[in-house]
This record gives structure tokens, sequence and C-alpha cells, in this order.
């Protein structure tokens, strides 16, 4: 029955029956994907079978199988070719899988290289798997060096998130790493999504790294438009004033606010305190005068408390300031 629905194409139907055949396993087997009397009723087909056909019989060898029973998916892989039916993304993607799985690291490498020499393309769920492979064995910064060597060929999807990798990475307080992926990537036309620049962002502010921070939003803003949720952008804007750069710290929440940013009463007031501690009256009483325009400030007394507290502020302090242009 399994060879007349291969003939005929009825994928929809051999799957059925294969799932059923696999829940009421025969007596010699845990599963009908283990027991060597599944393979060959491969070999019987006639012609050149599907690459659907073939995917499902290597996901259920590669699903059941463990340790030697595992080259049986290999093995049917090999036998797929020599018939003329050309493996997709998906056959690679399953046998990766299986690889990683069976702790066959670079096997499983090797595969992802034999998959770019066949003209066969990537997809988010090769990166996904490679990554998340490497890094469960504790090799993330060959992840790293694997991605930046695909985005250098070419060969990585542009739409990969690698979320994942960044987020490990500054877990692990190997921040610069993460930048330096980040920026590899981008440079090659593989944008990184805004959680995976806010995990950046907190990353090298746990770190202390503010000026790292400060130019990836910059970044963000002039190159893709691409703007931080409030929240995230005041804490930004509150290391950079208590850096004393409050001028620059201004200058940026200008360049968002162009971009789109709505900027809530606690942005203007990080501003105002900024301003206040380095004895600038003239720009925070700007800010200020801003802050009521746009409603934030409730009434006279807290104009007026506000004021008062930039015409007692101390002497300015000098401090270096790198611009910030929109």
């Amino acid at each position: 029955m399994t060879r007349t629905l291969a003939l005929s194409h009825r994928f929809s139907l051999l799957r059925t029956l294969l799932t059923f055949i696999s829940s009421n396993p025969c007596n010699c087997s845990q599963a009908i994907f283990s027991c060597p009397e599944t393979e060959p009723i491969f070999r019987l087909i006639d012609g050149k079978p599907s690459v659907s056909l073939c995917n499902i019989l290597i996901h259920g060898f590669v699903k059941s199988g463990r340790n030697f029973k595992f080259a049986f998916a290999l093995e049917m892989f090999e036998e797929m070719r020599k018939m003329g039916c050309h493996p997709n993304v998906v056959t690679f993607n399953t046998l990766i899988r299986g690889l990683f799985r069976e702790r066959r690291i670079d096997e499983g490498i090797g595969m992802v290289y034999e998959m770019i020499e066949l003209g066969c393309q990537l997809s988010d769920v090769t990166c996904e798997i490679l990554v998340d492979g490497l890094c469960k064995e504790g090799r993330v910064f060959q992840a790293c060096d694997l991605l930046m060597e695909l985005s250098k060929r070419g060969v990585l999807p542009k739409g990969y998130d690698y979320f994942v990798l960044v987020e490990i990475l500054c877990g692990k307080g190997d921040a610069f790493k993460a930048l330096e992926v980040i920026y590899e990537l981008w440079g090659k036309g593989c944008v990184p999504s805004l959680i995976s620049c806010i995990v950046m962002i907190d990353g090298l502010r746990g770190v202390g790294k503010i000026e790292e921070a400060m130019r990836l939003v910059e970044k963000m803003l002039k190159e893709e438009g691409m703007v931080l949720d409030v929240v995230t952008f005041n804490s930004v804007l509150q290391d950079v004033c208590d850096a004393g750069r409050t001028d620059e710290a201004n200058r940026l929440r200008l360049l968002a606010s162009s971009k789109g940013l709505e900027p809530d009463g606690m942005t203007y007031k990080i501003l105002i305190s900024g301003y206040r501690g380095e004895g600038n009256q003239t720009e925070g009483e700007l800010v200020v005068n801003e802050m009521l325009d746009r409603g934030f400030i409730p009434d006279l007394a807290s104009y007026n408390k506000l004021m008062d507290g930039l015409s007692n502020c101390q002497r300015p302090r000098h401090y270096q300031v790198n611009k910030i242009t929109s």
C-alpha cells in the first residue's frame, strides 16, 4: 500500500498511513522507522521518488533513530541523490537537526556547506538550528563566527533574527562580541530586530559602555528609522545626562522625536535634571517651556518649581561632547 500511495503521489494519505503505523508499531520495533523492513520500501519505488516522500521517510528515521539507527536517514539521503531526487531545504534542515541531536556537530556544519555548494538556500530555520545547537554545546563564539561567515558569503537569510545569540552573549557579559556580530551582519544587509537592539543596549549599559549604547541608538534612528520604546530610550538618556552630556542627550531626543518617538514627562524631567546639574539654565528653561507646551506640567506651581530649580543651579562644568546631528 505504501508503494502504491508513493507511486500515485498521494502523499497526504501516505503521511496518514505512516502516522498510523508509527502509532501502532509492529512487534519487532518501538517505531516503524527504526524497523529495518521500512528502508526496503523506499528501494521498491519505481522511477525517481518525489522529494516530499524522501523527506517524510528521512524525518521518520531522524525522529525515531538513535545512534546507529540514525544511519538509515543518512543512507536514505544518499539513495535519493543517486536516484536523481534533489534534496531541498527541508531535507537538509532535518538532517542537520538530527546530526546536532546526535552531537555530531562538525558533520552538521559540514552539511551546511554542502547545502551551499548545491545552491540550496538557507532558511531562518537552518540558522536557528545552527545557533541553538552550537550554543547548547557551549560553542557560542563559533556560532558568531559561522553567522558572520555566512553573511560574508551572501547566503544568510536577510530576515533572520539573531536575537537569541545577542541575548546569550549579553547574558555572558560579552556585549562587545554581540555588538560586533550586530554591526557585521547589519553591514551586509541583515538588519537586527528591534528586540535585538533593545537587548544589545541593555547589555552595553550593563557593562558601563554608554558611548556605544548611544551610538547604537543613533545608528538605529538614522539608518533604519527604528525607534525605541520610551522606557528604554529614557534609560539611555539618563545615562548620557549622568555622564554630564545633557546637550548631546537632548540632540538625541530631538533626532528620535523626528523619527516618531513620543517623549513622556520623564523624558523632559531627565533633561531638566541634567541641565540643572550642569548649571545650564538657558537650555534647561527651553526644555521646561517645551514641557509646558506639551501638557506635561499640570499647574503653575509645578512650573515655577522647575524654573526655580534651574535659577539656583551651580555654575556649568565642562565636558567634552560628541555631537549628534539629525
